[in-house]
């Protein structure tokens, strides 16, 4: 776990070795956090979830950084509102300095042969730095699409499309996480669903496709949306997938809102697959498509599910109202960090994460 801990935190910081000092600050709109922002977070979480509760005598490294750093924890106190993140003034150095400290006291906890009963707390903050590596990078190409300059991705997307589909044939299947290792508390219980027969594409829709779309003036016809999303439409005059272009129409759009999404499908006379669909896929074949996937399932709780204890049971339990689920994965999402029972969820407006569409239809 050490190398692991260590991997991790070398990684988050790597991703930012070459940001423009002005940028690291840089918060556009309020769903983007700085970079030096994330930078603080994912150490406050391992200062707070563990040093503060398991190493004895420990002295926090600046108390001012409970409140900068918390994002959502109602719990650990008052914090920072998500939209005032771009105004915190430390310099980046300072941070730097915060993770080493923190750091340090994580490694000497592991040096200990008595933190067995921390390991999972650790896992649990190896894998938050892995989602924030994906957020930060999301983060990165908003922050960079608001300036003069062009994000440069580390990654691409595929281009092989095939017109695949996978056929879900009709019955009793078992979801949700069932294995001995790490996973989050809303991937669980595994629990039984009957599933009705189906076909859900194994490609995502290309640009060429969701050109066909637009071209089409479905943006400008409020019969293939939502009444939300027609709304959505209108109120902030949305006429293409954020980042558009036209370069390469062979691969998959990006940038896609659950309002986009649902409309395409309904334009193509189809649907968007519900989040179970969309599992039996991943299990049966690893995504490679290298976009989040919209599914039509609400995110909320499975039967009998029970929250992380503690602080961390605001984790993932408290965002189950208004929001979708998402599956597949990502290009920008960390190796290993992934599995078929992931469940990532965003509000249906939302756009600038690397997102996609994945049909479905019935049988």
């Amino acid at each position: 776990m050490k190398t692991r801990f260590e991997k991790v935190r070398k990684h988050t910081t790597g991703l930012c070795e070459n940001i423009p000092k002005d940028l690291m600050s840089m918060q556009p709109r309020a769903e983007v956090s700085p970079p030096k922002w994330h930078l603080g977070h994912t150490t406050w979480f391992f200062e707070k979830v563990i040093l503060c509760e398991y190493f004895e005598n420990y002295q926090v490294y600046d108390s001012e950084f409970h409140f900068s750093f918390n994002s959502y924890y109602k719990s650990a106190g008052e914090h920072l509102s998500q939209a005032d993140r771009g105004s915190l003034l430390m310099d980046c150095e300072k941070i730097y300095k915060y993770r080493e400290y923190v750091d340090q006291h994580i490694l000497e906890l592991l040096n200990n042969k008595n933190c067995e009963n921390l390991k999972h707390l650790l896992e649990i903050g190896i894998n938050h730095e892995e989602q924030h590596q994906e957020l930060l990078q999301m983060d990165l190409k908003a922050i960079y699409s608001d300036s003069i300059d062009t994000y440069p991705e580390n990654f691409s997307l595929d281009s092989n499309k095939k017109d695949q589909w996978f056929k879900i044939t009709e019955g009793l299947y078992t979801f949700g996480y069932g294995g001995s290792g790490f996973h989050y508390d809303n991937e669980g219980p595994q629990h039984q669903r009957y599933q009705y027969g189906a076909l859900i594409s194994r490609d995502l829709v290309t640009k060429s496709e969701y050109q066909n779309f637009i071209s089409s003036g479905a943006y400008k016809n409020p019969l293939y949306w939502l009444s939300k999303g027609w709304d959505w439409v209108c109120e902030n005059d949305v006429k293409s997938p954020l980042y558009w272009d036209e370069s390469d129409m062979s691969l998959p759009v990006s940038h896609i809102s659950f309002f986009e999404a649902d409309a395409y499908a309904n334009f193509m006379g189809c649907r968007l697959p519900s989040e179970f669909e969309h599992e039996l896929l991943d299990v049966n074949f690893k995504s490679s498509s290298k976009l989040w996937a919209w599914t039509n399932s609400h995110y909320s709780a499975y039967p009998r599910f029970k929250k992380f204890d503690g602080v961390l049971s605001e984790y993932n339990g408290k965002f189950m109202c208004n929001q979708f689920v998402l599956r597949g994965g990502c290009a920008a999402t960390p190796e290993g960090h992934w599995r078929p029972t992931y469940r990532n969820f965003y509000e249906p407006h939302q756009r600038w994460m690397y997102s996609g569409i994945r049909l479905a239809k019935d049988l």
